[in-house]
């Protein structure tokens, strides 16, 4: 995220939504205000995300994403006015997304009862650095490994002649985001516990594996230099003027990214089919985009009553 302000409105905005669920049930008008009020906030976080991620970060897939959330986050919340409660649910899986992605986000290192304490992104992203270094030896290459900036191990060192190229596992690269959005939507619906932890158990695992894959692949992509393919024209879509560059923007930007989508599609099927129930998650999340009503469970053949 691009600083205090913008965490410091992430909190505020996830706590709003999470005061609303924790509402819906006792005082369904109040529930209803503050809900609304959260994703009208929610528009406003992605609002200023926008340049971070278009211009900073250089992502098309997460600045057309961050865009397009703004006007989907306004809808959300006049339907919700007008009195669509199953968008209730989708409410609720946003707090709990919120609740476990943002305290790796910005709670930093502190000291407690004389003891020191790393921050929970810290230790997150030198486990996923660790074993991404595994696999990457395993592949045959063997770059240095050093302390970033912040003072995290999390950092690659790889030499093209004389140019040193260094690769960071960051948060984003440590699949909590994704995993943050399944572990939100199970927790969202009301389905017996033993299927809640099956469908977990489907969707972390595989999330975590495969981010694994993704950030071994990209660091040797980029650090090698083996994607310097269409230097100018990637250059000028990017940007940038750096063609180092060019095979991360290939590696990370191009390909991993879209490949996430076509992933989370298929996880989101394979989760479904244990836990229909968040079929009226995506139902809703469907409405949104065409405008029309959808009875996937019909669709798909899959019984939402079972136990």
């Amino acid at each position: 995220m691009p600083g205090l302000l913008s965490d410091a409105l992430a909190w505020v905005v996830i706590l709003t939504f999470a005061v609303g669920a924790l509402s819906a049930k006792r005082n369904d008008r109040f529930a209803r205000y503050v809900t609304v009020a959260a994703w009208v906030g929610f528009a406003v976080f992605w609002l200023q995300l926008v340049p971070h991620f278009a211009f900073v970060h250089k992502s098309y897939v997460e600045g057309i994403l961050s865009i397009a959330a703004v006007p989907a986050s306004l809808y959300t919340g006049y339907l919700l006015w007008g009195g669509r409660d199953s968008l209730f649910v989708l409410s609720r899986a946003v707090a709990a997304m919120g609740i476990i992605y943002l305290p790796f986000e910005t709670i930093p290192a502190f000291a407690l009862f004389g003891l020191s304490l790393p921050a929970p992104r810290g230790v997150l992203m030198e486990v996923v650095a660790a074993q991404t270094e595994f696999l990457v030896n395993a592949l045959g290459y063997h770059p240095e490994m050093i302390h970033s900036e912040e003072g995290f191990y999390n950092t690659f060192v790889f030499w093209d002649g004389d140019h040193r190229l260094t690769v960071e596992v960051v948060l984003a690269c440590t699949g909590l985001g994704s995993i943050a959005i399944f572990a939100g939507l199970i927790a969202a619906v009301e389905a017996p516990l033993r299927r809640k932890l099956r469908a977990l158990a489907i969707a972390v695992p595989v999330i975590y594996g495969l981010n694994l894959l993704r950030t071994t692949f990209i660091t040797i992509a980029f650090g090698k230099q083996y994607m310097q393919w269409f230097v100018d024209e990637i250059l000028l879509l990017f940007g940038s003027s750096d063609p180092y560059m060019v095979s991360f923007f290939i590696s990370d930007r191009i390909i991993s990214q879209l490949l996430a989508v076509v992933v989370l599609i298929g996880i989101t099927y394979l989760v479904v089919r244990e836990l229909p129930e968040l079929l009226t998650i995506i139902e809703d999340v469907l409405f949104l985009v065409t405008g029309d009503e959808y009875d996937l469970a019909s669709d798909l053949g899959l019984d939402q009553s079972r136990a």
